[in-house]
């Protein structure tokens, strides 16, 4: 049994050493990577991809296209996404706001300062904190951990945080004890993600995965931690 402080710089060691570098996110362009944001809602990469293979066969990775395509198309062509017109409705509504703000300009867009970028991301329709702090860690390279529902679930499991613990609680606690160096960001996420489809599933496969006996004990769980 380790404390929640030990647990989260030996998994990263156990999973890198497991894994190796998952090179994550795969995808060309600050455009790109904020559309899969956006279509991997609610799906798996897998899907997400298909739908911008799909956008790519039509030339439409680009703000001045998606910006000129109806939204009724669009819904189509992201259609292996799921949930393919909320999300076309939602990438019209992002492709608006940067072009409204940002004159279409990702660099313009990324060298404003992250949290006021992050809290513009937010009100944008459709966009939420784990789509927003992708867009800002993959695609701007700045510093917001991302919490998914395999981070939620691992972390539980292990007696890290309780199951209830918001999203705001869980980034905390990994951005106040993870050096804060942009590969250990990208990679810790994408170490997750694959413990969580490799393993820790709806049913899970303990006896498999590589932190099977890296535990935290219930009095020592993470309640709340002060950035």
């Amino acid at each position: 049994m380790v404390s929640p402080r030990s647990w989260i710089t030996d998994a990263y060691e156990i999973l890198e050493n497991t894994f190796g570098n998952l090179h994550w996110w795969p995808a060309e362009g600050p455009l790109e990577i904020s559309l899969g944001a956006i279509l991997t809602q609610n799906t798996v990469w897998a899907n997400a991809e298909k739908a911008i293979c799909a956008l790519k066969r039509r030339n439409l990775i680009s703000v001045e296209s998606l910006s000129k395509i109806s939204e009724e198309e669009l819904s189509e062509i992201i259609k292996p996404a799921g949930f393919f017109r909320q999300k076309a409705k939602r990438i019209k509504a992002f492709i608006d706001f940067v072009r409204e703000e940002y004159g279409g300009d990702f660099s313009l867009m990324f060298n404003e300062e992250g949290e006021q970028l992050r809290k513009k991301l937010l009100a944008v329709y459709g966009i939420g904190a784990e789509t927003a702090d992708s867009i800002l860690l993959y695609g701007g390279g700045k510093l917001y951990f991302v919490v998914d529902a395999y981070t939620r679930r691992i972390l539980s499991r292990h007696g890290v945080m309780d199951e209830s613990a918001s999203y705001d609680e869980i980034q905390t606690f990994f951005m106040t004890y993870v050096p804060k160096d942009l590969y250990v960001y990208n990679q810790y996420h994408a170490l997750l993600v694959e413990t969580g489809k490799r393993f820790c599933r709806s049913a899970p496969r303990c006896s498999a995965c590589p932190l099977n006996g890296l535990w935290c004990r219930d009095d020592q769980k993470v309640i709340s931690v002060d950035r």
